[in-house]
């Protein structure tokens, strides 16, 4: 089992929602995070100065086999892309086990297939 994590622009999330429900993928989790990135500029949009220190994005979890690990990371790659600084990161680990607390089992059978 694998676990993703992609923190993506706000901009891109309804797009990257709606291609992952429509592949293998029927769960998965986020949150709104902040981060600091490396590139740091003085913007102006509406007159108004800003500063790009504190970027706001989404953070997206998953949990999912290894034989959907590389179609869904293509995915969120394809639809959050932009082309442009900011666009974030994915990161893959591996999850050791899972439990489900319900009926007790463990391993990927967890992880269902979807229907």
């Amino acid at each position: 089992m694998k676990k993703i994590e992609a923190i993506i622009r706000k901009t891109k999330f309804e797009e990257v929602k709606e291609a992952l429900l429509n592949s293998d993928i029927d769960w998965f989790e986020y949150h709104d995070v902040h981060g600091i990135g490396q590139s740091r500029q003085e913007r102006v949009y509406r007159g108004v100065q800003y500063s790009t220190d504190v970027i706001q994005r989404i953070k997206i979890t998953i949990v999912c086999r290894e034989v959907v690990l590389e179609p869904t990371v293509k995915v969120i790659l394809n639809i959050a892309h932009t082309g442009k600084v900011g666009d974030g990161r994915i990161f893959v680990s591996d999850v050791l086990d899972c439990y489900s607390i319900r009926t007790g089992e463990n391993g990927d059978t967890v992880l269902r297939d979807k229907k």
